[in-house]
């Protein structure tokens, strides 16, 4: 039986769990590519969430997809999570942090766009209007944290994963209808996986030479951003909208912030507070639903006075 879309509590907590392991990706990918090529980084990461899911699928006996499905299925998984995470990689090496946080808050709207033509999701002024809105807010966090923003040929890379990941989040919903949710997500896994192969030659020899600090975060991208983070992202597209779900996405510089004040004692300023309060604001209006009218009260028709 297929699940209703709404953005319920669950699908909340599920976005909750994605978006904090997301944010530990980014560090974690910087950390360790002081060993690996951004090649041997998407290797490592996807064959151990592969690895990951082959043994949850035995475990709990979820089958694979229809074999009509996987020829899409495998091309989500190269578009989607093999070019995401050459791309992605390769601009952290090259590509201004700021400039990157940026481009990547342009998913939810790209996002969306593709749900209405795809999907033929519904978008309503209001729900436009609130990316419209909590994206000002990620570019004044932005520009406001003391990031590096610059203009530059390779940020060109960050725009193909934008589009890449929002191919990845639409492609897949018709999928979850007919077949299980875990088992999309593996296949898909398990082909970007192959995808990456060519890329991460090397990632042998590399691990022989590497310290065991930068083997550690391998080990965490693969499990804790990648085997964790997409099952709870895609059980929240299996919940909710692809366009609801993505605006979310909106809140992971804000999640970086508070986490380097937290963490760092890096104190956000002022301008900075007050962009994640826009990007907040935002996400709310977009996914604000209207209230139906209310009833109207029944008429009661009165007994005609006899004269």
């Amino acid at each position: 039986m297929q699940t209703p879309e709404r953005l319920d509590g669950r699908a909340l907590s599920y976005i909750g769990i994605a978006l904090l392991t997301w944010s530990s990706a980014y560090a974690a990918i910087a950390y360790a590519l002081a060993s690996f090529t951004p090649g041997e980084v998407a290797l490592a990461r996807l064959a151990i969430g592969s690895l990951c899911f082959a043994v949850l699928l035995v475990v709990r006996r979820v089958p694979l997809p229809a074999r009509r499905d996987w020829p899409a299925l495998a091309a989500l998984g190269v578009v989607g999570l093999t070019v995401y995470h050459l791309c992605l990689n390769t601009a952290e090496t090259r590509v201004a942090s700021g400039t990157a946080a940026i481009l990547i808050s342009l998913v939810p709207a790209t996002t969306a766009a593709l749900s209405a033509i795809w999907l033929r999701e519904r978008l309503s002024r209001r729900t436009l209007a609130g990316l419209g809105v909590a994206l000002v807010g990620v570019v004044t966090v932005v520009l406001t944290s003391g990031k590096q923003v610059k203009v530059e040929p390779m940020a060109a890379l960050v725009l193909v994963s934008v589009l890449a990941s929002a191919v990845f989040f639409v492609g897949q919903k018709p999928f979850f209808v007919r077949n299980g949710m875990l088992g999309v997500t593996g296949f898909t896994f398990f082909a970007a996986t192959l995808g990456a192969l060519p890329f991460g030659l090397g990632l042998p020899h590399a691990l022989a030479a590497a310290p065991a600090s930068h083997i550690y975060a391998l080990v965490w991208l693969g499990i804790a951003p990648t085997f964790i983070g997409y099952i709870a992202w895609n059980a929240a597209l299996h919940r909710a909208s692809a366009s609801q779900v993505s605006s979310f996405i909106y809140f992971s510089p804000p999640i970086a912030v508070l986490i380097g004040w937290v963490w760092l004692g890096e104190r956000p300023t002022l301008l900075t507070l007050l962009g994640g309060a826009i990007t907040v604001g935002g996400v709310v209006l977009a996914n604000a639903r209207r209230r139906p009218p209310s009833p109207a009260a029944p008429i009661v028709a009165t007994p005609a006075k006899q004269g």
